[in-house]
């Protein structure tokens, strides 16, 4: 179980957003507390009223809304009857202090996790706020895991959960990774197709890859301007432990089962029906697993592995995260993050983590400089000929002067670049700067 707590701003608000999914048919309002009306018979503006004529009895209070959201994980669904959902947020509400607060308790069925939402004024009959110093740090916290421990739920914090009974293991799912040199290749990448092209519902070359990566194997079409790629050919290559291709490719019509391209793309268009029904539950694993909070992506991959869920994410050369593909084991369907939804996509995901990346520019700086090493100045970079900085710390602000001396030096810094190697362009420009020069002295003269 994983508690959320938030503090809107109005109380109207809040009730507006759980009332609005009640007028979607996404909510039911399953329990009323300290009303002195039953769920069905209260009207918007008594529930309203109740937690404003509370409000009202304290001016100085900033904060006076609670808005809490219990999220059950797909699992407890069994157990989650609308009377057990009444019961446990009765006891989740009573431990942190809310027992004699009015609050309304709301189910919502708009996602694929159970959950429901709670709220509630911090203001009591005294006209007194409730603390919320360390609510949700200390006495929530304490609280989800008595009741988890109770009424044997799913646990938020649990890194390590046990195989479910009749459920192959993760290895058990997966064909065995390739290792080069450890057996013959065309075998071991048959071995590794046998296992993947049928049983997996994917939709493209990236999102079949994503599986064969898993195994240490790719479908390779080779270079966009070579004659594989051109005639639709395709071949299958053996990855090393950091991704790279090695041993020779094998011809996908070389192997038995002949997983051309031809064949792949009629694949593909099959599993855009076979794999629909897949995506509301892997949607659900993965926001339930970013409420438990990762502290990174990287803390997100290993979790979600854990409910046999492999995120495979994509990157530049300069390490920014621009796509992932997430593999369900359970299913067999693979999905890249933007036909999930925009939130779950690298940018979404990203953002719902925290996680904001450096602009381009910075993440490229230091890895051209340690490609291409110090350069040598360029020439406009170049220090003037003497008599150019002598005449540049001049008093004379005559703008003549200076027009002449962005001329000479401009010149003088073309013929000094080492680009220029045409003899007679370099006379022409020696010229050109020997009339200016003379042109400079009439005018210093006057």
């Amino acid at each position: 179980m994983v508690p959320q707590i938030t503090h809107p701003k109005s109380i109207g608000g809040a009730l507006n957003y759980n009332e609005h999914k009640i007028e979607k048919q996404q909510a039911t309002l399953l329990h009323s507390a300290n009303f002195l009306k039953r769920p069905e018979e209260l009207k918007f503006h008594e529930k309203l009223e109740r937690f404003q004529k509370l409000m009202e009895l304290n001016d100085r209070a900033k904060t006076k809304v609670i808005h809490i959201s219990l999220n059950f994980h797909p699992d407890d669904a069994p157990k989650l009857s609308p009377e057990f959902l009444q019961k446990i947020s009765d006891e989740y509400m009573q431990k942190i202090g809310f027992a004699n607060q009015p609050y309304l308790v709301y189910q919502h069925n708009d996602a694929g996790h159970p959950h429901v939402h709670i709220v509630s004024t911090l203001i009591k009959e005294d006209g007194s706020r409730i603390n919320t110093h360390n609510l949700g740090k200390d006495i929530s916290e304490k609280t989800r895991k008595e009741l988890e421990q109770k009424y044997d739920l799913v646990k938020a914090d649990k890194r390590e959960r046990e195989q479910k009974p009749g459920k192959e293991n993760s290895q058990a799912a997966n064909a065995q990774k390739v290792q080069y040199g450890k057996s013959e290749t065309k075998r071991s990448i048959t071995n590794v197709l046998d296992n993947v092209i049928d049983r997996y519902k994917y939709t493209s070359l990236q999102e079949l890859n994503a599986v064969l990566k898993l195994h240490n194997v790719m479908a390779d079409r080779g270079n966009e301007n070579g004659r594989i790629y051109k005639t639709g050919g395709l071949t299958y290559r053996v990855l090393d432990e950091r991704g790279q291709k090695v041993g020779v490719p094998i011809k996908a019509s070389d192997i038995y089962s002949k997983p051309t391209l031809k064949k792949l793309e009629e694949k593909f268009r099959e599993n855009e029906t076979k794999r629909e029904s897949d995506k509301k539950p892997l949607k659900t694993m993965i926001d339930w697993e970013i409420l438990r909070k990762p502290r990174s992506l990287d803390d997100l991959v290993k979790n979600l592995s854990k409910e046999k869920i492999a995120l495979v994410v994509r990157r530049s050369e300069e390490g920014r995260v621009y796509g992932l593909t997430y593999v369900d084991l359970n299913s067999k369907s693979v999905f890249n993050g933007s036909d999930l939804g925009k939130e779950y996509a690298a940018k979404g995901i990203l953002e719902r983590l925290g996680i904001e990346q450096r602009p381009m520019a910075q993440e490229k700086e230091p890895q051209l400089q340690k490609q291409e090493g110090l350069k040598q100045k360029e020439p406009s970079q170049k220090e003037p000929p003497l008599e150019i900085k002598e005449m540049q710390s001049s008093k004379n602000n005559n703008s003549i002067t200076k027009d002449i001396l962005k001329d000479v030096s401009g010149a003088i810094t073309e013929l000094a670049s080492p680009d220029n190697t045409n003899e007679a362009l370099n006379a022409e420009l020696r010229n050109e700067e020997e009339k200016r020069r003379r042109s400079r002295n009439r005018e210093l003269e006057r």
